[in-house]
């Protein structure tokens, strides 16, 4: 292959890392809009975020909830990849369950008003959840094991069970400024330290 030949394979490749790269800042910054705001956010609002024009957001995501589910994945592959990058940096494994605790709960903002963005597509929200569910509850599972191993946590609680309560504390925080689900959360990972 001639230097031109891999000069232009370096090229695409770079291109489509930046691509990639501007795709996460954009999914990064619609997130941040959506908890604030909710999914409902102005569209310009996401662009001032990112950085972008309006019309890069509709080249990637032609309709709103494109874009809403785009997020929702975009989330759950932190979730997931953060609880073992969080157990690993420590100090606890409870303490690193409370960070987990933290970024599901900021999640859930997003995905409680996913139903509403996609209308009344079902089968499209049950293979989200699914997704969901797939991805998230080892993570959850992995935090709690290592919590509970470590003497730090009551064992008598699932993966599952903590994720729906967390759930149940997250719905309808976005639209009661008198509410912080957030705090609720804090509170309920607290409780489950082991009694001493």
């Amino acid at each position: 292959m001639s230097d031109n030949g891999q000069n232009a394979g370096s090229a695409a490749a770079s291109k489509r890392k930046d691509a990639r790269r501007n795709q996460q800042t954009l999914l990064d910054a619609a997130a941040a809009v959506f908890v604030t705001s909710g999914v409902e956010a102005p569209v310009r609002d996401i662009a001032a975020k990112a950085g972008v024009g309006m019309g890069t957001i509709y080249r990637h995501f032609p309709t709103r909830a494109d874009l809403v589910i785009a997020v929702y994945r975009h989330q759950v592959e932190a979730c997931a990849e953060a609880g073992p990058a969080l157990l690993a940096a420590g100090p606890t494994p409870h303490a690193a369950l409370g960070r987990w605790v933290r970024l599901f709960a900021d999640f859930l903002v997003t995905k409680h008003g996913l139903a509403g963005a996609m209308q009344a597509d079902n089968a499209g929200f049950e293979t989200l959840h699914a997704y969901f569910l797939d991805r998230l509850l080892p993570v959850c599972t992995e935090l709690l094991d290592a919590a509970v191993e470590a003497g730090e946590i009551r064992s008598d609680l699932t993966a599952y069970q903590l994720m729906r309560g967390i759930g149940n504390l997250c719905i309808g925080a976005e639209a009661d400024s008198r509410y912080d689900a957030r705090r609720m959360v804090d509170l309920l990972v607290a409780g489950l330290r082991e009694p001493r």
